[in-house]
């Protein structure tokens, strides 16, 4: 569900209760400014959010792209970085 902030303002008790059924989504200039979710939805996204460490996430993302990551280092051993040749226009002699 989508509504305007105006809407959202004066049907704010309807808008809790249908929260609890599916998020509700409130835009502000025509643009999707908040959401409003239930409280059993909220703490879900939370503790999802809560759980992973930045060990687990480095995992996850070396796992979902170890496949371009290997090709990355493949290519730099066989050819090393693309700058290695530049020089930098303001050397200072």
């Amino acid at each position: 569900m989508q509504v305007t902030a105006t809407e959202a303002k004066n049907r704010f008790g309807y808008l809790c209760a249908q929260a609890k059924t599916e998020p509700v989504i409130v835009e502000k200039d025509g643009r999707p400014d908040s959401v409003i979710v239930s409280y059993e939805d909220f703490q879900a996204l939370k503790e999802a959010g809560d759980k992973k460490s930045m060990a687990q996430r480095k995992r996850e993302f070396n796992e979902t792209y170890r496949g371009w990551i290997d090709a990355q280092n493949r290519h730099f051993d066989a050819h090393g970085l693309w700058c290695d040749g530049l020089v930098s226009w303001m050397q200072k002699s």
